[in-house]
């Protein structure tokens, strides 16, 4: 290869990522700062007026984790009460702008910590705030409306590069295409699980009442699935951006109504005003400025946009280095969540890459577990109810997860252990109901699942599910678990 053809690619390399670094109004971003900000603090204060604290963290005996993260433990005693102590006071600092990149880290780092105590808990959501607080360690949201500016007036800026409102944008829309994609299967279509949860919220203000007729049912499920394919290009066309606004609206909000799912309608509904142009931020900021302006002695420190500099025509090595994060994050955000594919069965029965793929609100699982620990010296065998060793929101779960069977099938064999038992095999009896099917095994009660570990690849002792929907469908609310 010539030098000549060297210098032609890399200069084609950089005329495609010298755009990312063209100036744009910061006013989105600050917006979304002090947003994310306020969502977290309001969920820090959920945490301690809910007592979810000791619930989730403190009162279990056993939590379950995610491959490859077993070492994070909870912290002993009233620790992990810091945590959130400490989760809040960050949050605090976000929305002030104060510290901001160490409280960005420090975000990331406490409500990573947080997600992943324990598997049992995994939201959709969560992963989403992991993602998101990653994310604004980067971006200069501290340049304007920020303490640190009175600190170091040096970084006080009106403008940031584009890739930080498209890297944003790109975030928050990535749930809802993902979303879409994980609802093209055949229950989804058939209008499984959403026909059995209308059927259970008749009680709905004005709709409800039609809650139970079919074309309500597949309303609703056609309804979210091209809302969730189509939104995000909706609402990057400026002509269509209100109008795909409207029903991102409705849609969070009857999600809050009929689910309950904590912050995240919340999130959403804020976080995807980031497709607006930066222009609509900018009024709003002046219009909020004109306010105390009105009575206070006038100021020149009302927020201006700048002139905009030029687009480089060379890139930095920090810039060049932002480029290949990108790349990399974009790849990784795009072929992870499709990784189910590789693997045979529907995940919403086997849960092989299931999580962190946006696969929200699909499958409604009831059932009952038995766990069977045989003392192979003694031939003798304890049936094992899992209520007696988890906590109830545990123990919904893990009846219908292969990845928390194991786990807890393990946990059995420490437990025993320490008792003298050094010898046993644990089988397990799991009879699940998918989206209203009939009862059918979920694994294989042959298997001693102490010979085995868990890991990425397809495993063989989860049976295959082989029954179809039907229509009437009979269920303990006692015994379901739902996303």
């Amino acid at each position: 290869m010539t030098t000549e053809t060297t210098t032609n690619q890399s200069t084609r390399s950089e005329s495609f990522f010298t755009p990312l670094f063209r100036q744009v109004d910061i006013a989105p971003l600050v917006f979304f700062r002090i947003f994310f900000g306020a969502i977290m603090l309001w969920e820090v204060t959920r945490y301690f007026d809910h007592g979810w604290v000791s619930r989730y963290f403190i009162d279990p005996q056993f939590h379950f984790k995610y491959y490859g993260f077993g070492w994070v433990q909870a912290l002993p005693g009233d620790w992990m009460y810091g945590v959130f102590y400490l989760m809040g006071f960050v949050a605090i600092l976000i929305i002030l702008g104060l510290f901001y990149r160490l409280a960005a880290i420090t975000m990331f780092v406490v409500f990573t910590y947080m997600f992943l105590l324990d598997q049992a808990r995994y939201l959709n959501h969560f992963y989403l705030i992991s993602l998101v607080s990653f994310l604004m360690i980067f971006v200069p949201a501290n340049r304007a409306l920020a303490i640190d500016t009175w600190i170091r007036p040096k970084i006080r800026s009106q403008k940031m590069d584009v890739w930080v409102l498209w890297l944003l944008r790109f975030q928050v829309g990535v749930p809802y295409f993902f979303g879409g994609i994980a609802k093209l299967n055949g229950d989804w279509l058939q209008g499984e699980p959403m026909r059995m949860w209308l059927s259970s919220r008749t009680d709905f203000p004005l709709i409800g009442q039609f809650f139970t007729d079919e074309w309500m049912v597949y309303s609703f499920a056609y309804g979210g699935l091209l809302l969730d394919l189509l939104v995000v290009f909706f609402l990057l066309w400026k002509r269509t951006r209100w109008i795909a606004y409207v029903p991102v609206l409705l849609f969070h909000l009857s999600n809050h109504v009929m689910f309950n799912i904590g912050i995240f309608p919340w999130f959403m509904i804020g976080a995807t005003l980031i497709f607006f142009e930066p222009v609509r931020f900018r009024q709003a900021w002046n219009l909020l400025w004109a306010l105390p302006r009105r009575f206070l002695p006038a100021s020149d420190n009302a927020p201006q946009p700048q002139s905009t500099p030029p687009t480089p025509l060379k890139l930095s090595r920090a810039q060049w280095a932002m480029s290949i994060f990108l790349v990399v994050w974009v790849a990784y955000q795009v072929l992870y969540p499709l990784r189910h594919f590789l693997y045979p069965g529907d995940p919403n029965w086997t849960e092989e890459g299931h999580n962190f793929s946006w696969h929200m609100k699909l499958r409604d699982k009831e059932g009952t577990i038995s766990f069977y620990v045989t003392d192979r010296n003694a031939n003798f065998t304890w049936d094992v109810d899992p209520y007696d060793y988890l906590l109830p929101h545990q123990a919904r779960k893990v009846f219908g997860r292969p990845p928390l069977i194991l786990q807890f099938a393990h946990y059995l064999e420490d437990v025993y252990a320490a008792q003298g038992f050094e010898n046993v095999e644990v089988r397990v009896i799991a009879l699940v109901s998918l989206n209203g099917r009939t009862h059918t095994q979920l694994i294989d009660p042959t298997v001693d699942l102490t010979e085995y570990d868990w890991s990425l690849a397809h495993v063989d002792w989860i049976l295959p599910l082989d029954r179809p929907l039907k229509e009437t469908i009979v269920s303990n609310p006692e015994n379901r678990s739902s996303q």
